[in-house]
């Protein structure tokens, strides 16, 4: 549900309205994000640099977050190149190439880094979390951390947080925050908001729409959300709230984070629709999380730390398993050691 075209954009909210897709309980959420305690939101332009060489390594950073596969992809013409396993783009995720509010945006993430990662239980730096998405999101090998490519994305990156300061705290980071659901999210229930709402560019079959069926170097014109050519079972999207979230925010294409079209019920639902699809698998995530009790709630994999079983932990409802998480951080404050292990 990340790119369409904005040709459909009519369409779609026609069909939206015929249907009942009811957002205004979502309103009052959205309304709030809307209210950023920060400055404006001003991502600084790509189109304004110098052709100096710092400004040519940014464009190519651009390049890159923009149209991963026509330079990484695993169909480019040097084998040495096919870093990423799958024809999608960066900017699928990180919407307008990561400057979107509620897109999953990159800009002010560089003073971020170094930072913690629950997942690997280590520091880590902008380039290391670079590679956790091509792992993962992009279902492909990690780029070598000196590589003209890896330079690229960093600087990029480090140029869309130009006249952000340090600790500074800005809203539209992420892709938003509904309120967990009471009940489990509904793949069946969702399955009929994806032909309703989603079908129409992504296709009936999640496959997406290729630009070119003989030529992948293209990429697609909207993405596929599962299926060979998607992200792995072990991205971030392939969890339930970031994939909600994603959604509800920002599709279908020219979704604004404060005038959503689909309601926070359908966006659950058609989410859990989305992730029980088949997707390629990620090796050794059980791995993930050394410590269990940081392992998020909607982890679709063990081992976890409580009794629930990985039904719940990917579909829901949340609330009881956060209560039982909340009971073991009181018990064990060093944490959980990972059985697997």
């Amino acid at each position: 549900m990340r790119s369409m075209r904005k040709m459909w954009r009519p369409a779609v909210i026609t069909l939206a309205a015929a249907l009942g897709l009811s957002c205004t309980a979502d309103l009052a959420l959205a309304q709030s994000l809307s209210r950023p305690a920060d400055p404006a939101w001003n991502v600084p332009q790509v189109s304004a640099l110098p052709y100096d060489e710092q400004g040519n390594l940014i464009r190519r950073g651009f390049d890159l977050v923009s149209a991963t596969y026509a330079h990484i992809g695993p169909a480019v013409a040097d084998p040495a190149k096919r870093y990423a396993g799958n024809n999608l783009a960066c900017t699928n995720c990180h919407l307008h190439a990561g400057t979107k509010k509620f897109g999953i945006p990159l800009w002010g993430l560089w003073d971020e880094f170094p930072a913690y990662s629950a997942r690997l239980g280590a520091e880590i730096t902008i380039e290391d979390r670079v590679n956790s998405c091509m792992e993962r999101s992009m279902n492909g090998k990690p780029l070598p951390v000196d590589s003209p490519e890896m330079k690229a994305f960093a600087a990029y990156i480090r140029f869309l947080s130009t006249g952000v300061k340090r600790g500074e705290k800005l809203s539209g980071l992420g892709a938003g925050k509904m309120p967990f659901l009471n009940r489990a999210a509904n793949p069946d229930r969702g399955k009929l908001v994806y032909a309703r709402a989603c079908a129409v560019c992504h296709g009936p079959e999640g496959r997406g729409v290729p630009r070119s069926r003989a030529e992948m170097t293209l990429g697609y014109l909207n993405p596929p959300l599962w299926g060979p050519d998607s992200f792995n079972d072990g991205a971030g999207m392939a969890r339930l709230t970031d994939a909600a979230n994603f959604i509800h925010f920002n599709m279908p294409n020219g979704t604004s984070y404060n005038h959503p079209y689909l309601s926070q019920r359908d966006a659950w639902d058609v989410a859990a629709f989305v992730i029980s699809q088949p997707r390629p698998k990620k090796a050794g995530l059980d791995k993930d999380f050394p410590d269990l009790l940081r392992k998020p709630v909607d982890a679709p994999y063990g081992p976890y730390a409580d009794d629930f079983d990985q039904k719940q932990h990917q579909f829901g409802p949340y609330g009881p398993i956060e209560r039982a998480l909340a009971r073991l951080k009181a018990r064990n404050p060093d944490g959980v050691p990972n059985p697997a292990r």
